[in-house]
């Protein structure tokens, strides 16, 4: 080929959201260079993260993978000089709401201290194009439904979500101050789902924090009942509603995202979500569809800082992006069925 195809960097590129975005990335003609430490990725064989290795085996082509943490920043220093890359997916950081209320500095050591260590790295190096890893927890407790971009930020109610709201206000400075950068803040909904080929998927390590992984080994038998916290929302079954995106459509939104940035877009942001919420008992009868197996469910109180019902206005993402969400519920419950199945324990 006449140019040489450009390099994306990808942090965290091992995890559920990163691999599925590095497949679509070679799929789309981009190299994707994956940093990655395995705090969420299990190891394979080729000194590889399990699920690079199978995307390997998914595209048919080698994957680039350095084992690094983006909070040392000697060895951002040297990724970045062996490497010309013109844009950088930033998915590394923790991500666990619960623990994050139990561990605050660590996650604000982790996400907000490796993010500074990442920009001031790219700025150093002359890499000013970043999409950004953000989610819907920025909005805190909805004033109003379907949330829309321009819905009040920062009402956090845990530290994993503050540290993704500091990030964006970190991201936004940048851009204001340096009118040569170009960022897309991604605010993800629900990502559910697995690629089809059933090789990669969701492997929450220890009990999941997500309902989905959780159905899913609820039906697998690998967990014997979910707990449902709360019956008593304002919602129309009494169970907590959220608009879950299919992974594969997330991924494709990154791309989108990519191809904003060549624009000299400077700082945008975009929800990526569907615009439909189901309740948390919708999504049981949608996973049992798709099983064809019985899902037991106890329910028990409801979890501190959950809120009733939470979706997307994808509006703007379809109208700035042109992307859209492709993949209805019946979809995701399949793909991430046929995943569990073919992966009982995980990677």
């Amino acid at each position: 080929q006449g140019t040489m195809a450009e390099k994306i960097l990808v942090t965290g590129g091992a995890g559920y959201i990163g691999s599925h975005c590095v497949l679509e990335l070679v799929e789309a003609g981009y190299v994707p260079v994956v940093a990655d430490n395995f705090h969420n990725a299990i190891r394979g064989a080729d000194a590889l993260p399990e699920s690079l290795r199978r995307v390997q085996q998914i595209v048919r082509q080698p994957i680039l993978f350095q084992e690094l943490d983006i909070t040392d920043e000697a060895a951002l220093q040297e990724l970045f000089s062996k490497h010309r890359f013109s844009a950088v997916m930033h998915f590394a950081g923790l991500k666990a709401v619960g623990e994050s209320v139990q561990k605050p500095l660590e996650y604000y050591r982790v996400n907000l201290t490796g993010t500074i260590r990442l920009l001031e790295t790219m700025k150093a190096h002359g890499v000013r194009n970043i999409v950004f890893s953000s989610s819907a927890t920025v909005y805190g407790d909805p004033k109003y439904l379907p949330l829309d971009e321009n819905h009040p930020v920062g009402g956090c109610t845990n530290p994993y979500g503050k540290s993704k709201y500091f990030i964006e206000e970190m991201i936004r400075d940048l851009c204001k101050a340096e009118r040569d950068w170009n960022a897309v803040l991604l605010r993800y909904f629900n990502p559910t789902g697995a690629h089809e080929s059933g090789m990669i998927g969701e492997d929450p390590q220890g009990i999941p924090n997500n309902l989905m992984p959780y159905v899913a080994q609820v039906a697998v038998g690998r967990r014997e009942f979910l707990s449902v916290f709360g019956n008593d929302y304002k919602t129309d079954d009494g169970t907590g509603v959220r608009d879950y995106i299919h992974v594969v459509d997330l991924a494709k939104g990154h791309i989108a995202a990519l191809k904003k940035l060549k624009e000299n877009c400077g700082c945008k942001i975009y929800n990526l979500g569907t615009g439909t919420g189901y309740s948390v008992l919708q999504m049981v009868r949608a996973m049992e569809k798709a099983s064809g197996r019985e899902i037991k469910y106890k329910i028990t109180g409801r979890r501190e800082g959950d809120v009733a019902s939470c979706y997307a206005d994808p509006a703007l993402a379809e109208r700035e992006l042109g992307w859209k969400a492709a993949f209805g519920l019946d979809k995701m419950c399949e793909d991430l069925w046929r995943w569990q199945l073919q992966n009982p324990t995980g990677f």
